[in-house]
């Protein structure tokens, strides 16, 4: 018989454990500075890893999804309002993140001395970067609109902290694909098509060591009940932000904009949800979405064919609340107090990033780096959260695919073909 694989998630997981285990036994057991020593590098291997893959992911996914609008009508009047609708949900969903954030305060949890352990073990150079944030607030109101214009783009380039004048590049580049002439830009769509799927493969390379990376981390944590319960707090906090865009948002929405009653909605699409749910990936469960929108919610082939491929590569509303909460989350336990404009700042950024995340697994985690580095927070703290990653990646997919298909029932509902449900053969 075949031996039956364990899948990815699980196999982190089991590094999740692991490292909990080994965090909470090193210093009772003296192997604090073993694991300095020779367990912790291969956690800053994979932060590394991660930091290395975003500047050519973020190009090469916003480009690619940017340019491909050509081949749907060229911002047409569905296309804008599906544009604007996406934007508009998720920069609700940053908002939201923001707010619970700053009001839950879960960084807070944790005592001075722990604030003061993280900050010198995994935020050694964000002293320095914030102190060059804060220093820019007297240049002017406009000069955080002159940085995102770079003057030289491979200097931008080669900064992860330069991440919001790359998005700028890349957004550009792609609009100018979609003005020049098709048959002559096709060689270097072509390029940028293979290029976004060799660059997904290397996602998905750094994703099966993320085991051992998880382990490694979480080993040189120096865990203990304090941090749990900051963490649990954090998880709570997510969580609280993607029930309030399924149960708040996305209700009145389709109540305003739409006819079709909520209930009937969810009915209709609980299976992409519950796919989006056990895969982690809008790409995946995309053929599903669009099945349950046409059947079950009456959507035009014609606007879920244009809409929903659309919103799994630019509209990730769950995806965005993670990472407002968690880039602040983080500055509260290195005991970093974000200003508004920083706040303002992860709101642009997330926004931007969410137009070129990869609609798979563990592309989050990189998009959640270039926010944490536009506000000069060391991605180093990723460690705090990556232990309770895999399950908010779950319950995050679910409603950016749910965000999806109330954007599509709403464009559906705009242009007249959103259509009545036909009834089940038993009903009279």
């Amino acid at each position: 018989m075949k031996k039956k694989k364990i899948p990815l998630y699980a196999k982190i997981l089991i590094g999740m454990g692991l490292g909990l285990v080994w965090g909470i036994a090193a210093t009772p057991f003296g192997l604090a500075e073993f694991t300095h020593d020779w367990i912790r590098p291969f956690g800053t291997i994979f932060i590394n890893a991660l930091k290395l893959i975003a500047v050519p992911l973020i190009i090469v996914s916003l480009i690619d999804g940017v340019s491909n609008l050509s081949d749907v009508s060229k911002l047409s009047r569905i296309g804008g309002k599906t544009i604007a609708l996406y934007i508009s949900t998720t920069v609700i969903a940053i908002t939201i993140g923001l707010v619970l954030v700053n009001l839950i305060q879960p960084g807070k949890l944790l005592s001075q001395e722990k604030q003061d352990y993280l900050r010198e073990n995994f935020a050694a150079d964000l002293d320095t970067s914030i102190t060059a944030a804060h220093s820019t607030k007297d240049t002017g109101p406009l000069q955080p609109l002159v940085d995102i214009v770079p003057e030289n783009f491979f200097g931008a380039a080669a900064d992860n902290t330069n991440m919001l004048q790359v998005i700028f590049f890349a957004i550009l580049f792609g609009i100018a694909m979609i003005l020049a002439n098709k048959e002559k830009i096709q060689p270097v769509k072509n390029f940028f098509d293979g290029a976004n799927a060799v660059i997904l493969s290397i996602v998905d390379i750094i994703m099966k060591y993320a085991p051992i990376g998880v382990f490694a981390l979480l080993a040189s944590l120096n865990i203990d009940l304090e941090l749990m319960a900051a963490l649990g707090t954090y998880s709570l906090n997510v969580v609280l932000g993607l029930a309030l865009m399924v149960f708040l948002i996305y209700p009145s929405l389709l109540k305003i904009f739409t006819k079709l009653k909520y209930t009937t909605f969810v009915k209709g699409i609980l299976p992409a949800q519950i796919l989006g749910f056990s895969t982690s990936s809008s790409a995946a469960t995309l053929p599903i979405t669009m099945d349950c929108a046409e059947k079950n919610l009456g959507i035009s082939e014609e606007v879920s064919s244009f809409v929903l491929p659309l919103g799994a590569t630019i509209n990730m509303d769950g995806t965005s609340i993670h990472q407002g909460v968690s880039a602040v989350f983080i500055a509260q336990a290195f005991g970093i107090d974000l200003t508004l404009s920083q706040q303002l700042t992860i709101l642009m950024t997330a926004v931007l990033a969410s137009i070129g995340a990869a609609a798979v697994p563990g592309a989050g985690i990189i998009m959640l780096i270039i926010v944490l580095e536009a506000v000069g927070l060391d991605p180093a703290g990723l460690a705090l959260i990556l232990a309770v990653d895999r399950p908010l990646d779950m319950l995050r997919t679910s409603v950016n695919v749910t965000g999806d298909s109330a954007v599509a029932a709403i464009v559906a509902s705009s242009e007249g073909e959103l259509m009545k449900v036909i009834p089940e053969p038993n009903q009279s």
